[in-house]
This record gives C-alpha cells, sequence and structure tokens, in this order.
C-alpha cells in the first residue's frame, strides 16, 4: 500500500477544515447575536469546553498519537490491522462510558474546576446543567476519532475531515430553528452537541467500512498490542493533560475578571484556529501516518522530504496570518461578531486578544510539525516532559499578569508557553539524524517567506487607512476588500521573492503531492 501523498492529503484535510472553520464563524457569529456575551454564552462556552477537553485525551491524545502509528506501520508490515483496530475500539468504548456516567454525576466538580468565578451567580447552576446535556458528546466523537485515524491512515482523508463540519451545520440550523419557533436559543443549541456527535460519528463509521474496515466491538481484553498501545498512550494522554490544565487556568483568569471574559477569549480563540486549524490539523493528521510508514519501511529520506515540504507549507500559511491577525484584528472581528447583542466595546476586547494569540500562532503551527517526529518513533515521553515546563511558563505568567492585564493574560501565557514548547522540541530533535534536518530548499525560503509577511502587513495597515471611508459605508465590504488585498499581495511578495513557486505548488496539488 502506498503512503498518501502529502501535499493532496494536505490541501483535502485542509479544505476541509476550512469549510467547517468558517461555519464555525457562522455558528459562533449566531451565538454571539442570539445570547451575546451574557451568562447564556459563558455557560455554554464551560459546557462545550467540558467534552472537548476530554476528546484531546482520549482522540488527541491515545488515538492520533499512538494508535495512528501503531495502525499505520501494521499496514505497512500487513499485519492484523483490522483485528488491533477493533481491539481497541472495544477498550475505548468501555472507557468512554464509563467516564460519561461519571461526568454526569460528578458534573459540579467539573464545571467549579473549569470556571470556579461562576460559583455563587446564575451562570453555576446553568453551565452545570448544559454541561450534563453537553458531555455525553465526548463518546460519540471520540470513536468517531478511532474511525478516522484507520482512514487517515489508509490514505483516506475527506469523510474524516468532512465530518466536523456537521457538528456547526447542526448547532446553526437549531439555533435559527428556536428563534423562529420562539423555543429558548440556548437550550436548542446545546441539545444539539450531542446529536451532532452521533451525526459525526455515523459519516467515518460508514465511510471505514466503505474502505474494508466495518469495525465491530467485542468484550474488551488486554492484547499485548493493547498494552503497547497503552504504553505509549499513556504519557501522550499526559502531555493532553498538561495541555488541559494551561486552558483551566486560563479560563479560571478569565472567570474572576470582567462579565464577558469568558466570550471574548472564547471568539478570539475562534478566529487564530481558523490558520491553526487548517494548516497544523492538515499536516498532524497526514504527516504522522506517512512518517511511520517511511520509518518502519527504513526510507529515512522519504521521511526528510516529508519532514521538510511539511515545514514549508506550515510557514508558507501561517507566517502571513499570524502577521494579519496582529495587524488587522479589529475590522475582522467587528466583521464576524459584531451584530445584535454582540456591542462594539466587545468587538475591541476580543480584537486585542486575538492579536496576542496571532503572536504565538506559528508556534502552534510548529508544534503539529515537530511532534510527530518523536511520535512516528514511539516517542510519547518526551513531548510530555516538554509540555510539563510549558505548563509552568502558562501558569506563572497567566496567573502573575492577571493582576495587571486582566483576561488578556491568558492569551499572553499561551503564546508564551507555544513558543517555549516548540524551542523544547525543536533542540530536542537534534539525535535523530538526517531525517529531521532543513534541507536547502527550506533554508533558503523560510526567511523570504517571513519578508514577504511582513511587506503584506505593512500593505495591510496602509489599507486599512486608505479604506476607513468604506468602513464607513459598509464594515462587510471594506474588510472584505481588506482580506482581499492581503492575499494578493502576500502571494505576489512571495513569488517575487522567491519564497513560492505558483507554477510548482498548483503542479504539485494536480500530482497528488
Amino acid at each position: 500500500m502506498k503512503p498518501p501523498r502529502l501535499i493532496k492529503g494536505f490541501v483535502t484535510v485542509g479544505g476541509w477544515t476550512l469549510m467547517s472553520r468558517v461555519l464555525g464563524f457562522v455558528r459562533d457569529a449566531l451565538i454571539a447575536a442570539y445570547l451575546g456575551a451574557g451568562p447564556a454564552a459563558e455557560a455554554f462556552v464551560v459546557a462545550f469546553s467540558l467534552p472537548n477537553m476530554f476528546r484531546r485525551f482520549f482522540a488527541e491524545g491515545t488515538l492520533n498519537v499512538a494508535f495512528v502509528p501503531l495502525f499505520s506501520k501494521k499496514l505497512e508490515a500487513e499485519g492484523d490491522a483490522k483485528r488491533f483496530a477493533e481491539d481497541t475500539l472495544s477498550v475505548l468504548a468501555a472507557l468512554l462510558f464509563a467516564l460519561t456516567l461519571l461526568a454526569t454525576l460528578f458534573m459540579p466538580v467539573l464545571v467549579s474546576a473549569m470556571a470556579a468565578g461562576f460559583i455563587g451567580d446564575g451562570r453555576f447552576d446553568m453551565a452545570v446543567d448544559f454541561g450534563r446535556i453537553a458531555f455525553p458528546y465526548v463518546l460519540f466523537i471520540s470513536l468517531g476519532a478511532l474511525f478516522s485515524g484507520v482512514l487517515n491512515a489508509t490514505g483516506r482523508f475527506a469523510a474524516a475531515a468532512a465530518a466536523p463540519v456537521l457538528l456547526n451545520i447542526i448547532l446553526s440550523l437549531a439555533m435559527v430553528g428556536a428563534a423562529k419557533l420562539g423555543l429558548p436559543v440556548d437550550r436548542a443549541l446545546i441539545w444539539a452537541v450531542p446529536v451532532a456527535g452521533i451525526a459525526q460519528l455515523a459519516v467515518v463509521w460508514r465511510a471505514a467500512a466503505k474502505a474494508g474496515f466495518a469495525l465491530r466491538p467485542r468484550l474488551p481484553r488486554l492484547t499485548p498490542d493493547l498494552k503497547h498501545l497503552l504504553v505509549l498512550a499513556g504519557p501522550a494522554a499526559l502531555a493532553g493533560g498538561v495541555v488541559q490544565i494551561n486552558l483551566l487556568i486560563g479560563r479560571q483568569v478569565a472567570s474572576f475578571s470582567q462579565d464577558g471574559a469568558l466570550q471574548y477569549l472564547n471568539l478570539a480563540d475562534r478566529l487564530y484556529q481558523l490558520p491553526l486549524g487548517v494548516v497544523a490539523i492538515a499536516i498532524g493528521i497526514v504527516l504522522l501516518p506517512d512518517l511511520s510508514r517511511r520509518l518502519q519501511a527504513d526510507d529515512g529520506q522519504g521521511a526528510r522530504d516529508a519532514y521538510n515540504r511539511a515545514f514549508e507549507f506550515a510557514l508558507l500559511l501561517t507566517v502571513p496570518a499570524a502577521v494579519a491577525l496582529i495587524v488587522i484584528p479589529e475590522p475582522l472581528i467587528s466583521f464576524l461578531f459584531q451584530r445584535g447583542a454582540f456591542t462594539p466595546e466587545d468587538a475591541r476586547k476580543t480584537a486585542t486578544a486575538v492579536a496576542i494569540y496571532g503572536l504565538g500562532l506559528p508556534a502552534f503551527v510548529m508544534q503539529k510539525v515537530l511532534q510527530p517526529l518523536y511520535f512516528a518513533r514511539e516517542d510519547t515521553r518526551t513531548p510530555f516532559r516538554f509540555a510539563l515546563y510549558a505548563m509552568v511558563i502558562n501558569a506563572v505568567v497567566a496567573i502573575g499578569l492577571s493582576f495587571v492585564i486582566g483576561y488578556l493574560a491568558a492569551a499572553v501565557a499561551t503564546s508564551l508557553a507555544a513558543w517555549g514548547m516548540v524551542a523544547l522540541l525543536w533542540f530536542g530533535k537534534s539525535g535523530m539524524g538526517d531525517a529531521v534536518h532543513a534541507d536547502a530548499r527550506l533554508t533558503r525560503r523560510a526567511p523570504r517567506i517571513l519578508a514577504a509577511s511582513l511587506m503584506m502587513g505593512a500593505l495591510l495597515w496602509g489599507s486599512e487607512i486608505l479604506l476607513s471611508p468604506v468602513f464607513d459605508l459598509s464594515r462587510g465590504l471594506g474588510t472584505l476588500m481588506l482580506v482581499a488585498i492581503g492575499i494578493a499581495g502576500y502571494f505576489s511578495f512571495a513569488q517575487l521573492l522567491g519564497a513560492v513557486r505558483l507554477v510548482e505548488l498548483k503542479g504539485a496539488v494536480r500530482r497528488g503531492g
């Protein structure tokens, strides 16, 4: 079986992720319009964060980091990959079912851990109620992640990448439908979460069955392969736990800050997650199984090429996105969310957080390129150790600065911790040999990408000033013109400086990488 072609895989996953993130903006714009930054919006943010937090343990920790490399190597070696996947499904389902029951019982404790500032007001009871309704989502989405891992390892990326689109469609339709019928929008929104999880699971289960992996659960049993999986997954899950502690610290800081702070950070997170999702998720999903299979086949040169092209692809799209978030955050936030109950002051405060997250965006993406170098070699302990160091940075900065800049301390801490993690991953790979060294093409193009991005930033800054009359007439038209100028300007500068060859990029996509 041939390894998946990188560029085609990046484009497939990135395209579907882009659609999901755009629809996510529609969803969040509707939440902002119907609920504003009030108690119901903040209760939803906390409740929806709970299943997503545990999803990162089981889906992004156990499955993406540990299961995918082992399953990919079994496919390459023509081992019993299907039986391994079914054993993993059985154990995972049992664990998730037990977790869901426990979380339902102890939901007040979980909400207190997420947002202690809610205790004593109406937001707490609302968040507990919402949390009990939303939490089963983790069961469906984590099982769906297993089927997605099977599909990704076989080079079939479309269905797994498309499934998250359903979440945003279902949540948006629930809100609009409730508003039209005169029903409580917040209740419709939270009940739509587990419904969306069932729909996502159904899509990837059907796609895996068509690919020859119609997995059936069986009685859970600890086989030697599963024991090996758990050995690898333990540090990966703990590393995911460190990341969640970082998020908890940020939310705790925000919950004690001004009203609406949690929603400001949530919407800012949504905006910087657009390029992060399109680029980083695409790279993480495609690169890890490709590296695993190349290492299994002892293809060192192929592994080096895959790593360098992934790094180049990440820089090409992430650096200009980061510059744009830093230079024009307010027009973007105003265009996306400033309507209904979400005021201009809310937009301004959210935009400030966006600019800070923009400073950390390249680091978030670079982590997704560097971590597969460790995971493909079945080394999950080293990234876990590095994540602990990053957690210390995050905690010290977030808590220390919260007394000075309030909720913005969470954004500053997140960005600094991300850069600290990148530095540790970068220097930690020194003993991996030539396969992790930058080649001549990456060394030549990286500084040119940075230069083209800075030139685009200057262009955006001047264009925003010149377009102020257009913004006075139509905020939407002004923002769209600004975005178009930025995209055209960046790729023109990049082509001029030799940071990218557009003909070469089109050819790679057409050929499949």
